[in-house]
């Protein structure tokens, strides 16, 4: 993804636009492209950042140690989200202008916002769960309203 975007020009347009304010949803590696820090990037690799974190790649291991868990986040409300982890990665640092809206059992940060950003570790859109994505919609909505 960061090389495709730097290949055809995006990520300088993208950056701006995130600068501007637009709502972003980004999953697993979306997450990472939204990431200011990258903990084990391949060399070379950067990301688009806006999201005060730095994350870890594949921080639970390969694709055959993809698991589901249940993950509360407050702000989504009850009950918890059953969350699909697939090569996820993981927050390792919260940084001040970021807050951790979901955190697993042992302490691992998969879930961030910050202002119209929102980043998960794990893949919604593979549940019939759809309350995070009307939790990023209520922010688009808020930001086209403006």
């Amino acid at each position: 993804m960061d090389k495709l975007t730097r290949l055809f020009d995006l990520a300088g347009p993208l950056r701006a636009a995130i600068d501007d304010g637009l709502p972003v949803y980004g999953t697993c590696a979306g997450l990472i492209m939204l990431s200011d820090r990258i903990v084990d990037g391949i060399a070379g690799q950067k990301s688009l950042g806006g999201l005060d974190v730095a994350v870890r790649r594949n921080a639970f291991g390969s694709q055959t140690d993809s698991f589901e868990t249940d993950v509360d986040v407050p702000v989504i409300g009850a009950p918890p989200v059953h969350a699909v982890f697939i090569r996820a990665p993981v927050v390792t640092e919260v940084g001040p202008l970021a807050t951790a809206i979901g955190v697993l059992d042992d302490g691992r940060v998969v879930a961030v916002e910050q202002g119209n950003l929102l980043g998960t570790s794990f893949h919604p859109e593979v549940t019939d769960d759809y309350r995070f994505h009307a939790y990023f919609l209520d922010k688009a909505r808020a930001r086209a309203s403006r």
